[in-house]
This record gives structure tokens, C-alpha cells and sequence, in this order.
């Protein structure tokens, strides 16, 4: 029971987020925007160090190897699958007018999700392995620190979810349906959480690259994308605040409850 909680917890960040397409009227503020990009920025770039690559480290060096190395391959790894899905995955981002991917007569509606949804799988994965990582590892993973990751994501969700619903009610989407969509975005977390604990359960012993595995794909997804929007166009330091801010908090709750 605790431990499906725990792979709901950012799946809830996500609908609430999505759920504002029902309280707030209008397209969201640009500025806004730029700070919450920022800020899910900045949950990720800290998660990844301190809730994924620190661990590995430390794993790796309790099973007696190269401390640097399983981090250092599952990190390109990581980088290197999300890069091939980028390629692959036909998607639109919200302020691009040219369309990703593999060219498919898919909707923009359709196409703004599997955006979302692309960089919501490694935020999945890195949920996933810190849980396995708790179960069945000696890394200083505890429990109460996949919570705390599990916790920060779903923070950095609930902007995601109101920064997808809300345009598409702004294009003439209903409600009902900008909801939906913008909730089912983030289904692919718990589901690939889920995939992840059950790979690492059989290969235990690979727990170390899983964890940098999960940390390079989600660098791949700040590097590639929530870097870029929040600093395109005018304010770019807003979106720099929003980095800071979502820094400290996701390093504040990963050692205060880690």
C-alpha cells in the first residue's frame, strides 16, 4: 500500500495541475510560465544529483567497483535513450510552430500531450528506481527519501499539468477534455515507475546504473527543453529565479527526509 501511494504521489501532481484548467479563466501568463519551467527545472537538475547520481555512487562503491563508473555509463545511457525517443516520438512543444519527431498525421492537441508525456517517462523511471533502490539496495536509499523525491516531482507536476491543460482550453478545447488530457500525460509515471521496480528487482545488482540510467534521461529533458522555454524571449531571469527556487526545494526535502 505504501509503496503504490508512493507511485501515485506525482501521478496526483499532474491532475491537480491539470485540474486549474477548471478554476482559471484565460491562457497563462507567459512570466508564469517561464517561472514554473524554471522551477520544474531546477526540482530535476537537484533530484538528479542528490535523489540519483549520489546514490549510485555510493552503491557502486558498497558493491566494491568503480565508484564513478556505473554513473558515469548509466548516465549516457540515459541521455542517449531519451535522445533516440526525442528523435523517434512525433511531438510539439508548446512554443514550437514545427513539430518533432517522426512526421505523423496526428493533431496539435495530440502532439502537445506526447511532448509532455515524452519527458514525464524519465521523472517515471527515477521514481521507480529510488523506490527499488529503498527495497533492495544499501545505498543510503531510504524509504522516506523516495517519498521525498516521489513528493518533489509531483510538485514540479502540478505547474506541467496547468501549463498543458490550460492552452488547450485557450485553442477551444473543452474543459472536460484539456483536463483529461493534461491528467493523462502523466500516467506514463506510475507506469513506468512500476516497469522499473520490477527490472530492478531481477538485476539487483544494476541498481547503480539504473539510478544514473533515470538521472541522464532526466538532464536530457532540462537540457533539451525546459531550459530553452523558460529562458526564450523577454524575462529570461524569471525563469532563472524559477530554477533557483525549485533547486533548494527538491535538495532541501531529498536531505531533510532522505
Amino acid at each position: 500500500m505504501e509503496l503504490t501511494l508512493g507511485l501515485l504521489v506525482p501521478f496526483a501532481g499532474t491532475a491537480l495541475g491539470s485540474a486549474m484548467v477548471f478554476f482559471m479563466r484565460g491562457k497563462m501568463s507567459r512570466k508564469l510560465e517561464k517561472m514554473l519551467l524554471g522551477f520544474a527545472a531546477g526540482v530535476m537538475i537537484a533530484a538528479s544529483v542528490w535523489s540519483l547520481l549520489i546514490p549510485a555512487i555510493d552503491m557502486s562503491g558498497e558493491q566494491g567497483g568503480t565508484a564513478w563508473l556505473p554513473a558515469a555509463v548509466g548516465f549516457l545511457g540515459g541521455m542517449a535513450f531519451l535522445l533516440v525517443l526525442d528523435s523517434l516520438i512525433p511531438h510539439l512543444h508548446l512554443e514550437s510552430a514545427q513539430p518533432e519527431g517522426i512526421e505523423a498525421p496526428l493533431k496539435k492537441t495530440t502532439m502537445l500531450v506526447l511532448a509532455v508525456t515524452l519527458h514525464n517517462i524519465p521523472e517515471g523511471m527515477s521514481v521507480g528506481v529510488t523506490f527499488a533502490g529503498a527495497l533492495y539496495g544499501h545505498a543510503g536509499i531510504t524509504m522516506a527519501g523516495a517519498f521525498a523525491l516521489a513528493v518533489g516531482i509531483a510538485i514540479q507536476n502540478f505547474p506541467e499539468g496547468a501549463i498543458i491543460s490550460m492552452p488547450l482550453r485557450s485553442e477551444g478545447t473543452p474543459r472536460l477534455r484539456a483536463f483529461v488530457y493534461g491528467a493523462l500525460s502523466g500516467i506514463v509515471e506510475p507506469i513506468g515507475a512500476a516497469v522499473t521496480i520490477l527490472l530492478a528487482s531481477r538485476i539487483v545488482t544494476a541498481l547503480p546504473y539504473l539510478l544514473a540510467f533515470a538521472a541522464g534521461a532526466m538532464i536530457y529533458v532540462v537540457v533539451e527543453e525546459l531550459i530553452p522555454e523558460a529562458q526564450a524571449g523577454e524575462h529570461s531571469n524569471i525563469g532563472t529565479v524559477g530554477v533557483a527556487l525549485g533547486f533548494v526545494l527538491m535538495m532541501v526535502l531529498d536531505v531533510a527526509l532522505g
